[in-house]
């Protein structure tokens, strides 16, 4: 517990420290945990990061999380990179003569969107116009629902919310992570009402609860379904990447989805 509780200290410190910064300081951070974490989602499907359909991914993930490029240089859009991705990831089953089969294709695929897309949403937050309220609101509603469902759900939870999956997860302690997530929301609006008004600041507590929830349950469902405790140890008494920014992956995506976060 007190590994966890220093790595958890000290890796937040210098995510926050970045995240102040902004710019290429926490672009480049980004960038190098959607790396990160697409070798550890490799990993957790048996591929080595030396196969040629993994490289392709990498190079994927880094196309579509860059929020831009230096010097001006236009990036390919979202539609193109994925097509692309999945056009030359098809043809590699062709011309390697299915050494890369087409399960291993799309699994790669799937990654490559799931990571980098999670992480480009986290990079243009921090690009909009007071992008650190924004980035700041969306992370504390999201850190406030896990707290709130570990605490709540200790304290009074006795209905499992999805046993098979999650077995310490409990309906009392989703709700109350909800209700928590939406009360932070509720204080950014009267810290800025100028720039989140109360109805959109409960919106955006309640997305980032109930995705954000899903979003470690998707990440559960898919280490119990590879036999796996941790998708990786980056982070001692952690784990890895995917393991602590699960929620993060899917929140960010859609909140701007939704069209919650104003720029």
């Amino acid at each position: 517990m007190g590994q966890r509780i220093v790595t958890g200290v000290v890796a937040g410190a210098a995510f926050v420290g970045l995240l102040a910064a902004g710019g290429w300081y926490y672009s480049g951070l980004l960038l190098l945990l959607a790396l990160i974490g697409y070798w550890e989602f490799a990993r957790l499907n048996g591929q080595a990061w030396t196969r040629l359909d993994v490289l392709i991914g990498f190079a994927a993930v880094l196309l579509i999380a860059l929020p831009q490029l230096p010097f001006d240089w236009k990036l390919p859009s979202f539609e193109a990179t994925a097509w692309l991705l999945m056009f030359i990831l098809l043809s590699g089953t062709v011309l390697s003569k299915n050494r890369i089969q087409l399960e291993h294709a799309s699994v790669m695929f799937l990654g490559a969107i799931y990571v980098g897309t999670g992480f480009h949403y986290m990079a243009v937050t921090r690009e909009l116009e007071h992008g650190i309220f924004w980035s700041a609101l969306t992370f504390a509603c999201i850190w406030a629902s896990d707290a709130g469902a570990y605490f709540v759900g200790k304290a009074i939870g006795k209905t499992k919310l999805w046993p098979s999956i999650s077995p310490n997860k409990t309906i009392e302690g989703a709700l109350g992570g909800l209700l928590i997530a939406v009360g932070v929301g509720l204080i950014f609006a009267s810290v800025r009402p100028e720039w989140l008004g109360y109805g959109q600041a409960a919106l955006i507590g309640l997305t980032a609860a109930v995705a954000g929830q899903l979003g470690d349950l998707i990440q559960s469902a898919y280490k119990r379904f590879r036999g796996v405790k941790d998708s990786g140890n980056l982070l001692p008494g952690h784990g890895g990447v995917l393991d602590r920014m699960d929620s993060w992956l899917i929140v960010f995506p859609i909140v701007h989805l939704l069209g919650l976060l104003a720029g």
